[in-house]
This record gives C-alpha cells, sequence and structure tokens, in this order.
C-alpha cells in the first residue's frame, strides 16, 4: 500500500492516476488482451505490467511502472580505480593529553603567560652581523640566565655550561644568546642549502637528596619574546621534550604528546631541527617565501645515537593543536634548557662537545 500512496496523483497513466478512460473502453482493452493466445497459464511480467496498467490505445508501448527520473544533472563520475598520491600529504596527528603526569606549574602561571603572549607579538627576524652568525656556527653561544632561574650557572668553555638548581625551584628557561638559527641568513629559499640546529644537554642529577621533589627539565627552540617562567614548548612560538614524560610539546600548554621514555640522571639527550627546500612540484617552489613555507623535521639523539622525530607540518587536530607559529622557519629560534626543582646538567652548544656528530 506504501508504493501505490506515494505514487497517486503523479502518473496519469499509472497506478493511482485518474482514469481517462470510460468503462467501455475500459472493457474493450481487458478484451483485447484476454483474446490474444497465450503460450502458458499465467502471463509474462510485461503482459501483468500491461493489464494493470489501464493502457490507452495508443501505438506505443507503455513503459513499466517506475518514478520519473528528476531533473538534475547526475553526479560526477569519480574514478575509483585512480589511486591518489598522498605521499605528499603530513602524517596524521598524534594523540594529545590533557595534563602531564608529572607536570608542576599553576594555572595562575599558565593564565599568565597566556595574557603575557597574547601581549607581545613575535619579533620579526633580522639580518645578523657576520661576527654573530660566526659564533653561532662554531658554537659560541652564551646561556642567558632569566630572573626566575634559582641556583648556578656557568660557562666551562665557548658553547659549554654547566647549570645547577635549588629543591623546590620554580619553572624557568634559559634561552641561548643568540639565535640558533636566523630566518634570514638561513633560510633554505635564500641560500639554496638544506641547514640544521642542534645542540645537547647531559643530565648529572634528578631530585638531589629529596627524590620526592618533582625536578626535571627540557630542551627545545623558542621564538621571541617567550616568558621565561614557563617550559620551552608549552606557550608559542616553542617546541621541547622533556625528560621527566618524554613526551614532546610543540605550542602545547596542555599534556604533550607521546614521543620517548623518560630521560634519566646519565643520559645525553640532544635535540635537533632541519630546514629544507619542500619536495613539492616546481610551480611551488617559486612562490614567495611568506607564501610558500619550508620542510621542517625535529629530530632527537639519546647518547648519541639518532632516537626519533617528527614533521613540524604533521596534521594537526583542529581544535586541540595551537599551529606551528614561529617555529615553521620564517622566525629567529633560540636555544631553549627548562628546569624545575633540583638540577643538575651540562648543555653544549659546539659540535666538539657532543657525542652525535652529523655526517
Amino acid at each position: 500500500m506504501g508504493i501505490f500512496k506515494s505514487l497517486k496523483g503523479s502518473h496519469p497513466d499509472t497506478i493511482g492516476g485518474p482514469r481517462s478512460q470510460s468503462n467501455d473502453e475500459t472493457n474493450s482493452t481487458f478484451s483485447h488482451l484476454r483474446s490474444q493466445p497465450q503460450s502458458s497459464q499465467t502471463l509474462s511480467h510485461q503482459q501483468r505490467s500491461q493489464s494493470n496498467s489501464f493502457v490507452s490505445h495508443s501505438s506505443q508501448p507503455l513503459s513499466p511502472l517506475s518514478h520519473q527520473a528528476p531533473d538534475v544533472e547526475p553526479p560526477p563520475y569519480h574514478d575509483w580505480t585512480v589511486i591518489e598520491d598522498t605521499s605528499l600529504l603530513p602524517p596524521p596527528p598524534s594523540l594529545r593529553y590533557d595534563t602531564s603526569p608529572s607536570g608542576n606549574a599553576s594555572p595562575s602561571d599558565a593564565d599568565r603567560a597566556h595574557e603575557w603572549c597574547r601581549a607581545r607579538p613575535l619579533v620579526k627576524p633580522h639580518q645578523p652581523l657576520q661576527t654573530q652568525h660566526d659564533m653561532v656556527k662554531f658554537g659560541n653561544v652564551r646561556l642567558i640566565r632569566p630572573l626566575e632561574f634559582q641556583g648556578d650557572l656557568s660557562m666551562q668553555s665557548p658553547g659549554f655550561w654547566k647549570g645547577s638548581t635549588k629543591q623546590r625551584s620554580r619553572d624557568s628557561c634559559l634561552l641561548s644568546s643568540l639565535p640558533l638559527y636566523f630566518a634570514i641568513a638561513d633560510s633554505p629559499f635564500n641560500t639554496r642549502r638544506k641547514k640544521y640546529i642542534y645542540f645537547e644537554v647531559k643530565i648529572l642529577r634528578v631530585g638531589g637528596n629529596s627524590r620526592a621533589d618533582e625536578s626535571s627539565l627540557a630542551l627545545g627552540y623558542c621564538a621571541l619574546p617567550y616568558p621565561t617562567w614557563r617550559m620551552p614548548g608549552w606557550e608559542r612560538g616553542s617546541l621541547a621534550v622533556h625528560a621527566d614524560d618524554g613526551r614532546r610539546y610543540v605550542n602545547n600548554t596542555w599534556g604533550g604528546k607521546d614521543f620517548t621514555t623518560p630521560v634519566h640522571e646519565g643520559e645525553t639527550v640532544g635535540l635537533g631541527m632541519t630546514f629544507d627546500i619542500p619536495d613539492s612540484p616546481p610551480e611551488y617552489q617559486e612562490l614567495p617565501a611568506e607564501v610558500a613555507r619550508l620542510k621542517v623535521d625535529v629530530f632527537f639523539t639519546r647518547n648519541g645515537k639518532p632516537s626519533g622525530g617528527w614533521s613540524i607540518h604533521e596534521e594537526l587536530d583542529a581544535q586541540d593543536d595551537l599551529g606551528v607559529d614561529g617555529l615553521d622557519g620564517l622566525f629567529d629560534l633560540y636555544g631553549a634548557v627548562g628546569t624545575f626543582g633540583d638540577v643538575k646538567f651540562e648543555a653544549a652548544f659546539s659540535s666538539r662537545d657532543w657525542l652525535w656528530q652529523p655526517d
């Protein structure tokens, strides 16, 4: 009954349509059908369709019962046998945690940092002096001690530093005195060469005599300005790997993403970034630098051995991730060492002091 009801009144010559024939014409039609010889006792499908359709005296056969096709274009054809090349697409996003299992930062510190960053946009890159560029090239970099740092910090040799903090020290972020990456002088769009930056940190002590005291450090990179009472990776324009939970943080003020296992006393870890012209069609490379984007990757080492990495331009979650502003090769980037609690460490910016050696 549902079919008959849906067709009612929509097709004049089909079921449910208005009868334009008189009773005599209808009887004549059935008489004509009954007079045809039958090869079997049952009518064929076409004959049953005709006998149930109240046909008219037309020389043209009637169409089978159906809805009239809407007067619209069919959807475009897609050849599902053709597999698109996805090699240039970014990898899928990693899962993000809402909190870190060992984080000790207060919500008020986080709120203050967010407001601080909103009021201070990232500074534009600058063209370094040749002497500055050479100092970074040879690892002659200083660590700047922020106001929040509670402890000792000293340079043992050019580019090689030792530091220690006191128990229950608050979060602090030590930044290099010069950018390790100069966005103008080092950009592969300008030099036509791949560029990498790197430094290492060795953990000499974590927690001291009080193992209950939450203590750890992080190593990463930051674009300026950066709130130095926050660990690197937590705020805009920064990334880092945190030793306490082994997670990576990229502009991530929550709990980071899984990356490696926690780092312990006696281990040396290194963090580097590479900047290169992207693998893409030639016309893409002709775009201006402010439109085109570099291929930027992060790599991590553990005791001198490569131990994973990720692409800055991996696919991001629209709701959870805050983007990669400041980290895409368009801004100067400084080395960063974050500390909290009681820690002792060494930081090496010169290749002569690294366990890992580039090819």
